[in-house]
């Protein structure tokens, strides 16, 4: 696909456009609304391709529990058999709590973990069913509202009674800057993963105990602008850290719900080395 549409995509759903202003310049890229209606499907999520049924050796929920002022709402999964695991908050786009996420959050538990997929629009209810809605109420939240609540969805999963006390994130997007404060704003965190999320202040990296994993997409200049400065902060400040960018891949590399940004290969290392990382830090 023209590097063009990706980029005017990637601008629709961070700046944001309003989708009017997408749709118009789509159709200048593509040449005729028939074009563009036809490249649609290829960039925006068809969550059908989330809708794997729960295996029997896991159990689903939804769960509560206090945050910042609100009550968090959020998707919990964990394995049937007993003993005490480690924990692993799942941290959505900046769309909410999404089938995909939630998709995630399973692939999270069937690793054996009790995993979290917190729903950050809690504060206005939970996530809308319709993704521009959902965006523009993330831009709404208070960050620093935001944030306590992803503190505290980690104490949650510290103090379950099948918690082993270890507590890691996986996030993507949005989430994956999230990840990187969290790691920034959490001592006890034992380990950090992002996905082509934007950089923490790197005076702020000093900050950071947790192991971290950073994987990023090849094309993808907005965020990848920071990347240099971080590492060297990360380097000056001796933090476990492995740093990857993924050749030929787009931001949301990982997002399998979205055909024309979906790298299988890419998306696959990317989540085994995740899978790595909590296994060394999380049992």
């Amino acid at each position: 696909m023209d590097q063009r549409i990706i980029d005017l995509f990637d601008e629709y759903t961070h700046r944001p456009l309003r989708r009017d202003e997408f749709l118009g310049r789509l159709v200048k890229l593509t040449g005729t609304m028939a074009a563009a209606m036809a490249v649609l499907p290829l960039l925006e999520s068809n969550y059908a391709r989330a809708a794997e049924p729960l295996s029997n050796d896991l159990i689903e929920e939804e769960v509560t529990y206090p945050g910042d002022g609100v009550t968090m709402k959020s998707y919990l999964v964990r394995p049937k058999a007993g003993g005490k695991r480690g924990g692993v908050v799942v941290i959505h786009e900046n769309r909410g709590l999404t089938p995909h996420i939630k998709d995630v959050t399973r692939r999270a538990a069937a690793a054996g973990y009790t995993a979290l997929g917190v729903d950050a629009l809690s504060v206005f209810g939970g996530t809308p069913a319709n993704e521009d809605e959902g965006r523009t109420k993330i831009g709404q939240l208070d960050k620093a509202q935001n944030l306590r609540n992803y503190l505290l969805s980690l104490e949650y999963l510290r103090n379950r009674s099948d918690a082993n006390g270890k507590t890691g994130c996986v996030g993507f997007c949005w989430g994956g800057a999230l990840a990187n404060q969290l790691a920034v704003n959490d001592p006890e965190l034992n380990a950090a993963v992002g996905f082509y999320g934007m950089q923490p202040d790197v005076a702020d990296v000093p900050k950071i105990k947790a192991r971290l994993l950073l994987n990023y997409a090849e094309s993808d200049e907005r965020v990848n602008a920071g990347i240099a400065a971080y590492e060297a902060a990360l380097k000056a400040a001796g933090t476990k850290y492995e740093l990857f960018i993924y050749p030929g891949t787009q931001h949301a590399f990982h997002n399998d719900t979205s055909a024309a940004r979906y790298n299988e290969a890419a998306a696959k290392l990317a989540w085994e080395r995740t899978l790595k990382v909590f296994k060394e830090t999380l049992a």
